[in-house]
Protein backbone atom coordinates (compact mmCIF):
# COMPACT_ATOMS: atom_id res chain seq x y z
CA UNK A 1 0.00 0.00 0.00
CA UNK A 2 1.52 3.20 -1.00
CA UNK A 3 1.73 5.97 1.68
CA UNK A 4 -0.67 8.76 1.41
CA UNK A 5 0.31 12.18 0.80
CA UNK A 6 1.27 15.02 3.42
CA UNK A 7 -1.59 18.13 2.93
CA UNK A 8 -0.35 21.37 3.93
CA UNK A 9 -2.64 24.10 4.49
CA UNK A 10 -0.93 27.52 3.68
CA UNK A 11 -2.18 30.80 5.22
CA UNK A 12 -2.09 33.69 3.40
CA UNK A 13 -2.19 37.02 5.31
CA UNK A 14 0.95 37.12 7.22
CA UNK A 15 2.42 34.17 6.03
CA UNK A 16 2.52 34.33 2.03
CA UNK A 17 1.38 38.00 1.83
CA UNK A 18 2.64 41.17 4.30
CA UNK A 19 -0.48 41.93 5.61
CA UNK A 20 0.87 43.96 8.26
CA UNK A 21 3.88 45.84 6.73
CA UNK A 22 1.07 46.68 3.76
CA UNK A 23 -1.44 47.57 6.43
CA UNK A 24 0.79 50.11 8.70
CA UNK A 25 2.51 51.93 5.45
CA UNK A 26 -1.65 52.43 4.20
CA UNK A 27 -2.32 53.81 7.31
CA UNK A 28 0.73 56.13 7.89
CA UNK A 29 0.38 57.35 3.82
CA UNK A 30 -3.65 57.73 4.84
CA UNK A 31 -3.90 59.22 8.15
CA UNK A 32 -0.16 60.59 8.76
CA UNK A 33 -1.20 62.84 11.43
CA UNK A 34 -2.53 59.81 12.97
CA UNK A 35 -0.69 57.84 16.04
CA UNK A 36 0.33 54.63 14.61
CA UNK A 37 1.45 51.31 15.95
CA UNK A 38 4.49 50.45 15.02
CA UNK A 39 5.40 46.75 13.44
CA UNK A 40 7.58 46.19 16.72
CA UNK A 41 4.97 46.92 19.27
CA UNK A 42 1.89 45.04 17.46
CA UNK A 43 0.15 42.67 19.36
CA UNK A 44 -2.89 40.58 19.00
CA UNK A 45 -4.09 39.28 15.70
CA UNK A 46 -6.43 42.01 15.07
CA UNK A 47 -4.74 45.49 14.51
CA UNK A 48 -8.33 47.10 14.67
CA UNK A 49 -8.38 46.19 18.87
CA UNK A 50 -5.12 47.70 19.14
CA UNK A 51 -6.00 50.18 17.43
CA UNK A 52 -9.18 50.88 18.95
CA UNK A 53 -7.36 50.81 22.33
CA UNK A 54 -5.12 53.64 21.28
CA UNK A 55 -7.75 55.46 20.54
CA UNK A 56 -11.68 54.43 19.54
CA UNK A 57 -11.89 56.17 16.42
CA UNK A 58 -8.84 54.86 15.19
CA UNK A 59 -10.45 50.97 14.67
CA UNK A 60 -12.50 52.25 11.56
CA UNK A 61 -9.99 54.67 10.06
CA UNK A 62 -7.08 51.28 10.39
CA UNK A 63 -10.09 48.89 8.93
CA UNK A 64 -10.95 51.37 6.10
CA UNK A 65 -7.16 50.77 4.78
CA UNK A 66 -7.46 47.17 4.46
CA UNK A 67 -11.10 47.50 3.72
CA UNK A 68 -10.32 49.88 0.48
CA UNK A 69 -9.65 48.71 -3.25
CA UNK A 70 -6.12 47.52 -4.12
CA UNK A 71 -5.07 46.67 -0.84
CA UNK A 72 -4.97 42.88 -0.79
CA UNK A 73 -3.55 42.92 -3.92
CA UNK A 74 -1.07 45.47 -3.77
CA UNK A 75 0.51 43.50 -0.59
CA UNK A 76 4.34 42.47 -1.08
CA UNK A 77 5.25 38.98 -0.68
CA UNK A 78 6.72 37.51 2.58
CA UNK A 79 10.40 36.72 2.05
CA UNK A 80 10.98 33.43 0.66
CA UNK A 81 7.42 32.87 0.75
CA UNK A 82 7.09 31.94 -3.10
CA UNK A 83 9.52 30.09 -3.10
CA UNK A 84 9.52 27.73 -0.16
CA UNK A 85 5.26 27.17 -1.80
CA UNK A 86 7.01 26.20 -5.24
CA UNK A 87 9.29 23.69 -3.57
CA UNK A 88 7.12 22.03 -1.24
CA UNK A 89 4.43 22.01 -4.37
CA UNK A 90 6.98 19.55 -5.92
CA UNK A 91 7.85 17.90 -3.31
CA UNK A 92 6.76 14.16 -3.89
CA UNK A 93 3.57 12.91 -1.62
CA UNK A 94 2.72 16.28 -0.81
CA UNK A 95 -0.26 18.01 -1.64
CA UNK A 96 -0.05 21.75 -0.82
CA UNK A 97 -3.20 23.89 -0.53
CA UNK A 98 -3.93 27.95 0.35
CA UNK A 99 -6.64 28.47 3.25
CA UNK A 100 -7.24 31.87 3.76
CA UNK A 101 -10.17 33.98 5.03
CA UNK A 102 -12.03 36.59 3.60
CA UNK A 103 -12.21 39.47 5.17
CA UNK A 104 -16.02 40.29 6.82
CA UNK A 105 -16.56 43.06 4.11
CA UNK A 106 -15.33 41.11 1.30
CA UNK A 107 -16.18 42.94 -1.58
CA UNK A 108 -12.40 43.58 -2.93
CA UNK A 109 -10.91 41.16 -0.84
CA UNK A 110 -12.07 37.83 -2.47
CA UNK A 111 -11.16 38.53 -5.93
CA UNK A 112 -8.06 39.53 -4.98
CA UNK A 113 -6.34 37.14 -2.97
CA UNK A 114 -6.86 35.68 -6.40
CA UNK A 115 -5.51 37.95 -8.95
CA UNK A 116 -2.50 38.28 -5.80
CA UNK A 117 -2.18 34.43 -5.92
CA UNK A 118 -2.03 34.26 -9.82
CA UNK A 119 0.75 37.42 -10.20
CA UNK A 120 2.80 35.66 -7.31
CA UNK A 121 2.33 31.87 -7.32
CA UNK A 122 0.80 30.95 -10.99
CA UNK A 123 -2.42 29.71 -12.22
CA UNK A 124 -1.65 26.31 -10.52
CA UNK A 125 -2.10 27.71 -7.35
CA UNK A 126 -5.45 29.06 -8.06
CA UNK A 127 -7.21 25.78 -8.47
CA UNK A 128 -5.08 25.55 -4.98
CA UNK A 129 -7.07 28.07 -3.19
CA UNK A 130 -9.72 27.29 -0.49
CA UNK A 131 -11.72 30.09 0.92
CA UNK A 132 -13.53 29.28 4.64
CA UNK A 133 -14.26 31.46 7.53
CA UNK A 134 -13.74 28.16 9.33
CA UNK A 135 -10.30 26.23 9.01
CA UNK A 136 -11.12 23.44 11.27
CA UNK A 137 -13.61 21.91 9.05
CA UNK A 138 -10.74 21.84 6.28
CA UNK A 139 -8.97 18.81 6.06
CA UNK A 140 -5.19 18.64 6.09
CA UNK A 141 -2.12 17.05 8.30
CA UNK A 142 -0.56 20.92 8.63
CA UNK A 143 -1.77 23.86 9.13
CA UNK A 144 0.94 27.10 8.88
CA UNK A 145 -1.03 30.11 9.92
CA UNK A 146 0.40 33.22 11.95
CA UNK A 147 -3.56 33.38 14.19
CA UNK A 148 -2.37 31.98 17.23
CA UNK A 149 -5.75 30.20 17.81
CA UNK A 150 -8.20 29.05 15.74
CA UNK A 151 -11.40 28.03 16.81
CA UNK A 152 -14.48 26.58 14.68
CA UNK A 153 -16.96 24.34 14.59
CA UNK A 154 -14.26 21.04 15.15
CA UNK A 155 -13.18 21.27 18.61
CA UNK A 156 -10.20 18.83 17.48
CA UNK A 157 -9.17 19.52 13.86
CA UNK A 158 -7.91 17.17 11.66
CA UNK A 159 -4.50 19.50 11.31
CA UNK A 160 -1.74 20.54 13.56
CA UNK A 161 -1.54 24.11 13.53
CA UNK A 162 1.62 25.84 12.98
CA UNK A 163 2.27 28.93 13.92
CA UNK A 164 4.20 31.03 11.59
CA UNK A 165 6.17 33.67 13.22
CA UNK A 166 4.40 37.61 12.85
CA UNK A 167 5.34 40.68 14.93
CA UNK A 168 1.70 40.32 16.33
CA UNK A 169 2.57 37.10 17.81
CA UNK A 170 6.48 36.95 17.96
CA UNK A 171 6.16 37.90 21.99
CA UNK A 172 4.02 34.49 22.56
CA UNK A 173 4.90 31.60 24.40
CA UNK A 174 4.07 28.68 23.25
CA UNK A 175 2.87 24.92 25.20
CA UNK A 176 5.56 22.23 24.60
CA UNK A 177 3.23 20.68 22.29
CA UNK A 178 3.25 23.37 19.86
CA UNK A 179 5.19 24.05 17.30
CA UNK A 180 6.58 27.39 15.70
CA UNK A 181 8.19 28.41 11.95
CA UNK A 182 10.73 31.56 12.56
CA UNK A 183 10.30 32.30 9.03
CA UNK A 184 10.38 30.97 5.50
CA UNK A 185 13.93 30.35 6.21
CA UNK A 186 13.30 28.03 9.43
CA UNK A 187 12.93 24.21 9.08
CA UNK A 188 9.74 23.71 7.28
CA UNK A 189 10.78 20.95 5.53
CA UNK A 190 11.85 18.73 8.23
CA UNK A 191 7.95 19.70 9.39
CA UNK A 192 6.64 18.68 6.76
CA UNK A 193 8.88 15.29 7.09
CA UNK A 194 7.80 14.68 10.36
CA UNK A 195 4.45 14.36 9.31
CA UNK A 196 5.26 12.10 6.80
CA UNK A 197 6.78 9.75 8.99
CA UNK A 198 3.61 9.65 10.72
CA UNK A 199 1.52 9.36 8.18
CA UNK A 200 3.35 5.81 7.31
CA UNK A 201 2.87 4.68 10.55
CA UNK A 202 -0.55 5.31 9.40
CA UNK A 203 -0.54 3.41 6.87
CA UNK A 204 1.31 0.64 8.90
CA UNK A 205 -1.27 -0.04 11.68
Amino acid sequence: MESRPVRVLVDMDGVLADFEAGLLRGFRCRFPEEPHVPLEQRRGFLAREQYRALRPDLADKVASVYEAPGFFLDLDPIPGAVEAMREMNDMQDTEVFICTTPILKYHHCVGEKYRWVERHLGPQFVERIILTRDKTMVLGDLLIDDKDTIRGLEQVPRWEHILFTCCHNQHLALPPTRRRLLSWSDSWRDIIDSKRGAARQERDL
